[in-house]
């Protein structure tokens, strides 16, 4: 239990249904879908769609979407890929001979076909009780109406304000700047693009007037998309991945999302005894900085597309691969940084998670990659793309080097936990290439140290990129001068490490738990 003598938020419990996501516009809207009958999968959806107007900079309908769904009556876990994929054109050789050696985040050549209203659509379609036009009216409204600016949301605009370019300008900046915490902000073309795919279906985005406007803008940016390239975007269902962690199985998607690479972390941390240590002393942070390095090393080595990857998932978890890793590890030192990362990090995403009254649980997460992707929109309706191909690399031969029709690495990751058979927990934590430390660091500050699942979304951070370990504030300066005596290179961080919602299933009884991440403005929400 938090000190109410000091500023927090309490966890929150409900019974009928219940939402936590980042923004508290879509957490109602959420929620207000379940009081009207319909389930968590129309919940999540309409609350989704309403974070793109909310939150821009981190997502919208020009980006993709990854879903982790229990169905009511099950407890059978579903997973949906609806990541978009590189145009046929696209060469990495064509690249190379450029003079590049990583793709220009900045550049319509990161730019994929956004798969996020392929996703909604199937799942709405298979899972959904409402349908699609209704899942997506609340975020015409929004785009209508206006959505009053979050301070959070405020702040990301802010520092995104450079990399807008073009018709992003007219559509995210008035008179060339951020808007401010209170100022309202329409989208008036996102609106009718939304409305057309309400009437007549997914094909009204990926098809006709909507598609060849945000296919115009891509090829005025040099890269050169095609209508078949947008005609043929589809979301597949896949087959989740497991582990054991002690006595919980945790779920993730695979890839090429790299949900596998904190199971691994997982792995590797059950080896150790957590629950002796100070949970954010020296020693513990020191052991999870090592893990990942261990886990974001093996992914950087073969995670891609799927159809073009030489290692299984079963190779990456097999058992003496993860004791030959974990042997590795030195309690009192720290290893030599790895290479850097192939492709670019990734920083900026919404996750949402929905569980309703017939207990159906949906985690799913929403990004357009960097912020406000790669800073450009469509002309006529505003929507602003992707630029999540900055997740391929150029290097010659390797797995996920670009190609053409083909799916990049993605950082985004939702999860769920089963225990007993059941699953007891849905979850997400934002913060680009954190997510699988984030998804360790979740999962253990719950099971290892006792944490109520706002405690554990609370607690203090400390992630791992080329070579430096990125501390927030609240952290104690003697953590900082325990990872230092064992050779790390500690910095500040401007910006707090991601985000995190999370819902826990009581079965005994039959309460729903919640927390959402103080980090940005969203919230929990039932009924």
């Amino acid at each position: 239990m938090r000190d109410f003598h000091s500023p927090g938020r309490s966890t929150l419990y409900a019974r009928n249904g219940i939402c936590a996501t980042s923004h508290p516009l879509g957490a109602e809207v959420a929620v207000q879908m379940l009081r009207d009958g319909g389930n968590a999968v129309d919940a999540a959806i309409a609350g989704a769609v309403v974070l793109g107007l909310a939150e821009p900079a981190m997502t919208g309908i020009g980006g993709d979407m990854f879903a982790l769904v229990k169905p009511a009556g099950t407890e059978e876990i579903i997973g949906l890929n609806a990541s978009g994929r590189a145009p046929g054109a696209a060469d990495a050789a064509a690249l190379r001979a450029r003079g590049w050696t990583k793709i220009d985040e900045n550049s319509t050549d990161a730019v994929v076909v956004p798969g996020a209203i392929a996703g909604f659509a199937i799942l709405s379609e298979d899972y959904g009780l409402k349908g699609l036009d209704a899942c997506l009216a609340p975020a015409i409204h929004y785009a209508d109406e206006g959505v009053p600016v979050a301070p959070r949301a405020a702040f990301d605009w802010k520092l995104a304000e450079p990399r807008l370019q073009g018709s992003a300008r007219t559509h995210f900046l008035r008179n060339g700047k951020a808007p401010e915490a209170g100022d309202l902000f329409h989208a008036p073309g996102q609106a009718e693009a939304l409305r057309r795919v309400s009437a007549s279906g997914p094909q009204a985005f990926y098809e006709g007037e909507v598609a060849e406007d945000m296919i115009a803008a891509l090829q005025a940016g040099g890269t050169t998309f095609s209508a078949e390239d947008f005609a043929g975007c589809r979301a597949d269902y896949v087959t989740p991945v497991r582990t054991n962690y002690r006595d919980l199985e945790v779920v993730e998607l695979p890839p090429n999302s790299h949900g596998v690479t904190a199971l691994m972390m997982l792995r590797i941390l059950e080896r150790y005894d957590l629950s002796s240590l100070d949970p954010f002393g020296t020693e513990r942070a020191h052991l999870e900085i090592e893990a990942a390095k261990l886990a974001y090393a093996s992914r950087d080595r073969a995670i891609s597309d799927p159809d073009y990857m030489t290692t299984t998932v079963e190779e990456f978890l097999d058992k003496a691969v993860i004791a030959e890793l974990a042997e590795r590890i030195d309690p009192t030192r720290a290893m030599a940084p790895f290479a850097a990362p192939l492709g670019s990090p990734h920083r900026d995403t919404i996750y949402i998670t929905v569980v309703d009254r017939d207990r159906m649980v949906v985690s799913l997460i929403y990004s357009v990659f960097h912020s406000f992707g790669v800073g450009r929109a469509s002309e006529r309706f505003g929507i602003n793309f992707n630029n999540r191909g900055a997740g391929f690399t150029l290097a010659e031969g390797h797995p996920n080097e670009l190609g053409p029709r083909k799916r990049p690495l993605h950082t985004i990751i939702p999860g769920l936990v089963r225990q007993g058979g059941r699953v007891a927990m849905s979850f997400g934590v934002m913060g680009g290439a954190y997510q699988p430390h984030g998804h360790a660091r979740l999962v253990t500050n719950i099971h290892d140290f006792g944490m109520d699942v706002q405690a554990a979304i609370d607690g203090p951070r400390l992630d791992q990129e080329a070579g430096e370990v990125r501390i927030e504030r609240g952290y104690a300066p003697e953590v900082w001068e325990g990872l230092r005596a064992r050779g790390h290179v500690c910095v500040g961080r401007e910006v707090p490490i991601g985000g995190a919602q999370a819902i826990m299933l009581d079965p005994i009884r039959d309460v729903l738990i919640a927390g959402s991440d103080p980090r940005k403005d969203g919230i929990a929400l039932g009924y």
